[in-house]
């Protein structure tokens, strides 16, 4: 076998690891300059403290708030403030009347702007329609050759909403960039506006407000019915307006009903984001409408409690606001690490015990994951807003047992080369091979799980599902780019190949005879090396036939005196 390969692999290897870290740690470095981030991660509420801010509702009328409208409230607060940016919010109710709303730091003016504000559905139609992404500048339609309107509009459907300043501000529009920078928004309900729809990955100019939310009287969902009064199976969402929203929507059916393409479609937007755009179909006269589609029972009931509890007449007023120190404290946060540290601790001890100098190999990886994984948050603090909490400290330490493991399989491979006769070179390259798929398998089992955790989880429980993963990737990277190249490197060095006492490749911690000192006397120990596999493939065959059933071993016994009677009657002719 070359050598050749294994170093330049090994070398490219480490290389891209170098590359990565340097990278990392660029841009730690820019952020920091340039004031954006700091040398830490971000933590959240229960290590940091923040403000906490309760909000006594205000409804139209001066009625009572019920628990839905609370329960949906919070929901919607929930939605605002995590398009702000804010990571690890906690949003309640508190004795049935009042939100207490806890977020780390301190909000800015837009934050409380919108938790204040009430929420605004409304229904717009359809005038123009485009692609999520922005158009590219080289297909964008020449300034002189925009739209210019000819006359008043007549109606919110008319074209002569659409100027030559909007329609290139449209072309422009990049819905992901704009949603993620911008969050909600209010709107003049008596102008166009763009909006995006994130659920067909649609971008429109809608016309002005036809109707506002506060018409919806009742939204429901179930199956949808046909003409018969049977069952379609599929799920639809039955909507009913009050009765100055019913005439309205009559009147708005009878016109879209006549139009083509986008014109046809009707926009329900609420918080400037478009919830469904659904095509009119015929013209509504009592004000009862349903909307069909692709739905599952999830999201058809979704969209229902979107439609009834989106157009809240409540508003809030901030009653207290006030600083709030950690809730778990500096000593949860010290004594989170010092668990952390045992455990790294813990995991030295066996692998100098077990590995003996091979185990530095395992510490010197756990040392650049934990770095990478530290950058890592770091940077996930400045582009994301991500908060690292005493629950997602918890996924840290955790990963610090799975990051080993992967280490383990590894040398075990090897070893179990070894003992079959292979040099340690070779035993590095085959053994590796062989690991990979494990460690790969493994790690991919992990990853799925916390990316599960993290989707079905609520609250702190993400952020351990979040470390996980992240802990995860970090892992493979660390394994393949500098935990094999480094064994390769050290496969050819006189201690660990010619198998030193201290090296953890000792012959003897194998249980065999030195097979592998130096090529040369691989051929020595070659039989001692048959021998050995000899005594295991005998083991593995008593072991099977202990395994034996009984009427296994009863048609074995029935086929030795054939074969003993067949002998003597040779032996006699």
């Amino acid at each position: 076998m070359s050598t050749n390969g294994p170093i330049r692999h090994a070398r490219r290897a480490l290389l891209w690891l170098g590359v990565i870290m340097v990278a990392l740690s660029a841009l730690v470095v820019t952020g920091v300059a340039t004031g954006n981030t700091t040398w830490g991660p971000k933590l959240a509420l229960d290590l940091e403290g923040g403000t906490q801010m309760i909000l006594a509702p205000e409804v139209a009328g001066g009625a009572d708030a019920t628990q839905e409208q609370l329960d949906q409230a919070v929901e919607i607060i929930r939605q605002r403030v995590d398009g702000s940016g804010v990571s690890e919010a906690e949003i309640t109710t508190q004795s049935g009347r009042n939100v207490v709303v806890s977020m780390p730091g301190t909000p800015d003016t837009r934050t409380r702007d919108l938790i204040q504000a009430s929420a605004n559905m409304e229904f717009r139609p359809v005038i123009v329609a485009g692609s999520f992404g922005a158009t590219p500048e080289e297909n964008r339609t020449p300034r002189d050759e925009l739209p210019e309107p000819t006359a008043e509009p007549t109606d919110s459907s008319d074209t002569n909403w659409v100027d030559a300043d909007l329609m290139a501000e449209f072309e422009a529009y990049d819905c992901e960039a704009e949603l993620a920078e911008r969050g909600d928004s209010v709107n003049d309900p008596e102008q166009p506006m763009i909006a995006c729809d994130p659920g067909t990955l649609s971008k429109y100019i809608l016309g002005p407000v036809e109707i506002p939310g506060t018409d919806i009287a009742d939204a429901t969902f179930g199956m949808q019915r046909g003409q018969q009064g049977f069952t379609t199976g599929q799920w639809a969402v039955n909507l009913e307006f009050n009765s100055a929203g019913a005439a309205k929507f009559s009147d708005v059916t009878q016109r879209l009903v006549t139009m083509e393409g986008a014109q046809n479609q009707f926009a329900i937007v609420l918080d400037g984001q478009i919830v469904s755009a659904p095509t009119t179909n015929a013209v509504i006269a009592d004000g009862k409408a349903e909307i069909s589609g692709s739905f599952t029972e999830e999201s058809a009931k979704a969209l229902a409690e979107q439609l009834k509890y989106g157009a809240l007449p409540i508003s809030f007023e901030i009653q207290s606001e006030q600083q709030i120190s950690a809730t778990l404290g500096a000593d949860q946060l010290r004594m989170g690490l010092i668990a952390g540290l045992i455990g790294l601790g813990l995991v030295g001890l066996y692998s100098f015990f077990q590995y003996r100098m091979l185990g530095l190999v395992t510490m010197a990886s756990l040392i650049v994951a934990g770095v990478m994984t530290y950058l890592a948050l770091v940077l996930l603090g400045w582009a994301q807003n991500y908060r690292l909490s005493l629950a997602g400290i918890a996924g840290l330490i955790v990963a610090i047992g799975l990051t080993a493991d992967s280490f383990i399989v590894y040398f075990e491979r090897v070893r179990d080369e070894l003992r079959d006769g292979r040099s340690l070179p070779s035993a590095v390259e085959t053994g590796w091979k062989r690991a990979k798929r494990t460690i790969i398998a493994s790690k991919a089992v992990n990853l799925l799980a916390a990316v599960v955790l993290y989707l079905t989880a609520v609250g702190n429980v993400r952020g351990f599902a979040f470390t996980l993963g992240l802990t995860a990737v970090a892992d493979l990277i660390v394994v393949f780019l500098f935990t094999h190249p480094v064994l390769q490197y050290l496969a050819r060095t006189r201690f660990f190949g010619e198998g030193h006492r201290w090296s953890g490749l000792d012959p003897s911690l194998l249980g065999v005879e030195p097979l592998y000192r130096g090529a040369g006397q691989v051929r020595r120990y070659k039989a001692d090396a048959d021998t050995a596999r000899t005594k295991r493939n005998a083991g593995s065959a008593q072991e099977a036939e202990r395994r034996q059933t009984i009427a296994e071993r009863r048609k074995s016994a029935e086929n030795v005196p054939a074969a003993t009677s067949s002998t003597k009657d040779s032996d006699h002719a």
